[in-house]
């Protein structure tokens, strides 16, 4: 989730579970706590100018339920034995403050798409519940009056409240985030199934800055198919549009270790193209047709095989205000053609 987010719910955490007396202390430290585990791309950075490795490194170790318990209790430790006295005179609240505000990171990460490598240093494919979008106000906004509340209020029982408050609706938000995700996973069932892709892999994903409108991807043998569902609008079938992949050059160079590791990151929802003789791969989870937030280059065309090349990245081209302005409209309305839904229809220009 965006940094506001993470701060925020940091400094509620801990700031709810401290005493009242420390309220104002434990906001702070939380809100540092939580936006903590996020530097880990200072180093990546440091470490590697493959953007491959910078994007799938990121969420690794500082993310890891493995790694930060044993960080949390080294940092109270550290304040109990040389801090101002706080952590020492009330050590067990002191302890699951700084506990859960950094574990709350990457549990609230793991609801993004991006995936989040909540057992590093263990392999499994990253997490992505993929209920939420990386900023989502309807999230956010509960947790920003708790800890505004808290802070002028500090020890007065309305800062505990207020606090209460804002959690309980942020996390009742991220309930009907997982129940409007069932709700469009039903209907994409139905559809898939009528055309008979009902055991293709696929993922569903909020659009920007909602849960009511909702993307759907589903590979396909020589390619995917993308569909929209709104919550609001939308009545009869869900609607697929096919795009084809470049299914032979991705075999042909799946052995790579960038190829392998954009995989296994994401989830193998990868859409694959030749661009002026370069294999490019789009990461179908983020972004959407023609359109993605990572792309790279990986391999060049080399006679009747491939070379591979050091990947980069290719720029998108998105225009983000007509993107937001779409969201919001697509929201509302259903398409008119809404009655073909139901079948795939092809895409109506290739790459």
């Amino acid at each position: 989730m965006d940094s506001l987010s993470q701060i925020l719910l940091g400094a509620s955490v801990a700031a709810a579970v401290v005493p009242a007396a420390h309220r104002r202390a434990a906001l702070a430290a939380g809100a540092v706590l939580g936006t903590l585990p996020d530097l880990d791309g200072i180093p990546v950075a440091l470490m590697t100018d493959d953007p491959v490795l910078r994007m799938t490194l990121h969420r690794g170790l500082t993310h890891s339920l493995l790694v930060l318990p044993l960080a949390a209790t080294l940092i109270w430790w550290l304040f109990r034995r040389f801090g101002n006295g706080r952590v020492a005179a009330s050590p067990t609240r002191w302890f699951w403050a700084i506990q859960l505000a950094l574990v709350t990171h990457p549990l609230l990460d793991a609801f993004t798409v991006y995936g989040t490598q909540l057992l590093w240093p263990l392999q499994p494919p990253p997490a992505m519940w993929s209920s939420l979008f990386i900023i989502d106000p309807l999230y956010t906004v509960w947790l920003l009056v708790g800890v505004l509340v808290a802070t002028v209020a500090g020890a007065r029982p309305v800062a505990g409240r207020a606090l209460a408050f804002g959690l309980v609706l942020s996390c009742g938000y991220i309930g009907w985030s997982l129940t409007a995700k069932a709700l469009v996973e039903r209907e994409a069932g139905r559809a898939l199934a009528a055309m008979g892709l009902q055991d293709a892999p696929r993922f569903s994903v909020p659009m920007p800055a909602t849960t009511l409108l909702w993307r759907v991807v589903a590979m396909t043998p020589d390619g995917y198919v993308e569909g929209y569902r709104s919550l609001v609008a939308d009545r009869g079938p869900m609607r697929f549009t096919a795009y084809p992949s470049d299914v032979a050059a991705l075999r042909a160079n799946a052995d790579l270790p960038a190829v392998r590791r954009l995989s296994w990151f994401n989830h193998g929802f990868m859409g694959a193209h030749v661009v002026d003789g370069t294999l490019q791969l789009s990461d179908l989870r983020m972004g959407s047709e023609p359109d993605y937030f990572f792309r790279f280059a990986v391999a060049r065309r080399d006679g009747a095989g491939w070379t591979a090349i050091a990947p980069r990245q290719a720029p998108m081209a998105r225009d983000i205000g007509a993107t937001w302005q779409a969201t919001w409209s697509r929201i509302w309305t259903e398409p008119v053609d809404a009655t073909a839904a139901g079948r795939v229809v092809p895409a109506a220009s290739g790459r």
